[in-house]
């Protein structure tokens, strides 16, 4: 009776540890991303082109941060742990790009196929991939992941509650 207890327990704290890293995944990835949206707007706004998306950035950010919770829970990009800190971050971010774009070429398959209900219309939703567009998105989310994986592995060695007694709270003066 007593394991059951501690396997319950044990479920609903990894459960809770999940939940909470998935909404610090999308909420820095939000931010990002709103940052991302804001300078494309107002790019296109010096052209006279009107950019409405705004909502584009916390949807990817509710999308993305449960892909990248996945790909945690996957073990990707694990076997580098034991590596300095920055080929860790480096290498982390390099594979989770990818397996981001993996993720959006499946959606966008997927998407092909619900309009068109063919093959082919889910292979011609491709054509989106390699454009400039695309690959400018794709340099976002890396960029986006060398301090979030950064932080993830600076936490992991000294613990986040280090990282989170620096940055939150008042250091002493040294005067």
């Amino acid at each position: 009776m007593n394991s059951e207890i501690k396997s319950k327990k044990n479920w609903k704290e990894k459960f809770f540890a999940e939940f909470i890293e998935y909404w610090i995944n999308v909420a820095y990835l939000a931010v990002y991303f709103a940052i991302f949206v804001s300078y494309k707007r107002l790019v296109l706004a010096g052209y006279d082109i009107v950019y409405t998306e705004y909502g584009f950035g916390v949807i990817n950010a509710l999308i993305l941060g449960k892909v990248v919770s996945v790909g945690g829970m996957m073990r990707l990009g694990r076997w580098v742990e034991n590596k300095p800190l920055i080929v860790s971050t480096i290498s982390k971010s390099v594979v989770f790009t990818i397996w981001l774009a993996i993720f959006n070429a499946i959606e966008l398959m997927i998407r092909g196929l619900i309009k068109t209900y063919t093959f082919q219309g889910s292979l011609d939703a491709l054509s989106h991939i390699g454009t400039y567009e695309y690959f400018a998105g794709s340099l976002v989310v890396f960029t986006s992941f060398i301090p979030f994986f950064a932080f993830k592995d600076l936490s992991g060695v000294l613990g986040s509650k280090m990282i989170l007694d620096l940055f939150l709270k008042r250091k002493p003066s040294v005067s």
